[in-house]
């Protein structure tokens, strides 16, 4: 019987798009830095490619709620 990708089940997801956000970017530092052992590199550019993934969902699924509520046009959104 073959075993599931473990890779592609999301382990601890993020309580938030800004909690992955911040894991995501301190994973970076970590690994542009060296600061990770050679074990670990596998593991950790796995995580960031899952949190990567969280974030992408949660930014389409935040666009196409504002295309429903702008009544299916997406309008460019700026701060006032």
């Amino acid at each position: 019987m073959p075993k599931a990708n473990p890779s592609a089940e999301p382990k601890n997801p993020p309580a938030s798009y800004e909690a992955a956000l911040q894991e995501l970017e301190q994973l970076v530092s970590q690994l542009e830095a060296g600061q990770m052992p050679l074990d670990q590199l596998l593991t950790g550019y796995q995580r960031g490619a899952q949190l990567l993934t969280y974030c992408r969902d949660r930014l389409e699924a935040v666009e196409n709620q504002i295309k429903v509520l702008d009544e299916g046009v997406l309008k460019t959104w700026t701060q006032g």
